[in-house]
């Protein structure tokens, strides 16, 4: 039997990083995340996955699947592309919001359409918002590998909370 494998993962207190978003416009919140002003949620680290662009409506997210990753039947538990998919689309929603308006996502659907393994290697998710309106929002997703090959698709609602 081979040695068991470990990971370490460590993370700063997220209600204190949620605060400090909070007071931000919502493309400023995730800039500041993507540039390393605001440390990510325990979620990026757990996980291994970082913002890598951020515009009006639209977040790349990157992550590259590993062994701790995997599911019973050998590949990437689809878990980690449902991860990626609601970050980035969520997090698109987030660049539309001013400062102090919040969101959750009331519901997803991810589409997987290639199988993810670690020979896939990095892969990266396009979230694009579709509508952001006073109490719902919904967006889009494309995960794609480094060849640009379509892994899987997703869309989400989220219900807007405006104080």
């Amino acid at each position: 039997m081979q040695a068991a494998r470990e990971r370490l993962v460590r993370w700063e207190d997220p209600h204190a990083s949620a605060s400090a978003l909070r007071a931000l416009p919502g493309l400023e919140a995730i800039r500041a995340v993507r540039d390393g002003l605001v440390p990510p949620p325990p979620i990026a680290n757990l996980i291994g996955f970082r913002i890598v662009e951020a515009d009006e409506g639209r977040v790349v997210f990157e992550g590259t699947p590993a062994e701790e990753h995997y599911n019973p039947i050998g590949v990437v538990h689809g878990g980690f592309a449902l991860a990626l998919c609601d970050s980035a689309m969520g997090c698109a929603i987030h660049t539309m919001l001013p400062a102090g308006v919040g969101y959750t996502t009331t519901d997803v659907q991810v589409r997987f359409i290639r199988a993810i393994t670690v020979g896939t290697g990095p892969v990266t998710c396009e979230g694009k918002v579709v509508h952001v309106g006073r109490s719902t929002a919904v967006a889009e997703a494309t995960l794609r590998d480094a060849g640009g090959r379509v892994l899987g698709t997703g869309t989400t609602a989220c219900a807007v909370f405006r104080p």
